[in-house]
């Protein structure tokens, strides 16, 4: 079997108590990993999950708050984490908050700059602020590992699909920048670009074209990642097993 290497390693996770925060956060303890939920509204939903996940010591899971438009909010949860465990090994930062999408029918012209600032803002600075505070005490340590979990691809034409594509632009940026720079302190950082959401239910027969009979079944559609699969990649881009895969963006699409 893979040793992944995360044994008594500690985790911060950002949207912690979002699909792909909380898979992440569960791959990472189901590993021996001691894992900080970092939440924003949800603190029953956090603390419950701490619970689940703390282990019979009680000690290998914790709830802090963590919010994307405080400036101030990255450096206190970097340091919230370090002081309670010592240092900050890996981080997860899945935290997003989407902005008010546009008229579909309104042109990229005409979107006012209240509407799309949140779009770009919220799906990269909060991302780069925590970095910054993660990444300090990692390179002490001279070992880290870092996965930005990036906003979900929009489909070719949609609308305010344009905004997204300049916040997931600038986390490819990001870890494409800093790998070079860091990789030498034995920090790796990459990104996961999750592809469109499973349907809110599987597809129904009256919803298929029907095949002529002289022609072959078309095959079913196979669903698309699901957050746990995304987390098994963030579990291996993070783990000790990953000693060279840096400053890469991963798309995780499915089978569509």
């Amino acid at each position: 079997m893979l040793d992944l290497g995360l044994e008594g390693r500690t985790v911060l996770v950002t949207g912690a108590t979002g699909a792909i925060g909380r898979a992440a956060a569960r791959a990472f303890a189901e590993q021996g990993a001691r894992v900080a939920l970092a939440f924003r509204y949800q603190r029953e939903a956090a603390e419950a999950l701490a619970a689940e996940l703390s282990g019979p010591d009680g000690g290998r899971a914790f709830a802090v708050p963590y919010a994307l438009d405080d400036a101030a909010s990255p450096r206190w949860v970097v340091a919230a984490v370090e002081e309670h465990w010592g240092g900050l090994d890996v981080l997860v930062a899945a935290a997003r908050r989407r902005g008010a999408r546009r008229d579909p029918h309104t042109r990229f012209e005409d979107v006012p700059e209240e509407h799309w600032r949140p779009l770009v803002a919220d799906g990269f600075v909060p991302a780069v602020r925590t970095v910054q505070w993660a990444v300090a005490g990692m390179r002490k340590r001279g070992w880290g590992r870092i996965a930005l979990v990036a906003p979900a691809q929009a489909s070719d034409g949609a609308a305010d699909g344009e905004f997204h594509a300049v916040a997931r632009a600038g986390l490819h940026g990001l870890v494409r920048g800093l790998a070079g720079d860091v990789g030498g302190d034995g920090v790796l950082i990459n990104a996961v670009c999750p592809g469109p959401t499973p349907p809110d239910r599987p597809p129904t027969p009256a919803d298929r074209p029907s095949t002529p009979p002289d022609r072959p079944p078309t095959p079913p559609d196979r669903p698309p990642a699901t957050p746990e699969d995304i987390a098994r990649a963030l579990l291996f881009l993070c783990s000790a097993a990953n000693g060279t895969i840096t400053g890469e963006a991963l798309t995780l699409a499915g089978c569509r």
